[in-house]
């Protein structure tokens, strides 16, 4: 199972972006999926998660800023990012909570983390 992430990129302050985290392989469903961030020499946070029944959380740093959204038939999370601000600079990170049948014939529920995507946002 892999989770690929893109969108990244170097953005004005006031700017947006839009960030794609789309999972792929062998699962069975897809629970709830979000994203995290890293800022340099800071520990990885939680910026927002969209739970498998659609309901958005938020960091409180984000709120009003930024939208997460799925598209579950294309095993996909979005981060719509408005209004950036240089402190959310970071490396983002999408993650998800999925169930697949293991070797062993067994459902099991398994976290994932994608590759980081670069967001740089210059004042």
């Amino acid at each position: 199972v892999q989770l690929q992430a893109s969108g990244g990129g170097l953005v004005q302050a006031g700017g947006s972006l839009r960030l794609t985290c789309v999972a792929s392989g062998n699962f069975i469903r897809i629970h709830d999926m979000g994203w995290y961030r890293q800022a340099p020499g800071h520990e990885r946070v939680l910026v927002a998660l969209v739970l498998v029944t659609g309901r958005p959380m938020y960091a409180d740093s984000v709120q009003d800023r930024f939208t997460v959204s799925r598209d579950n038939a294309k095993n996909t999370v979005y981060l719509q990012m408005n209004n950036l601000e240089p402190e959310d600079t970071a490396a983002y990170y999408c993650t998800a909570n999925l169930s697949r049948v293991d070797t062993d014939g067994r459902l099991r529920e398994i976290g994932v983390w994608g590759q980081g995507t670069l967001v740089t946002v210059s004042s």
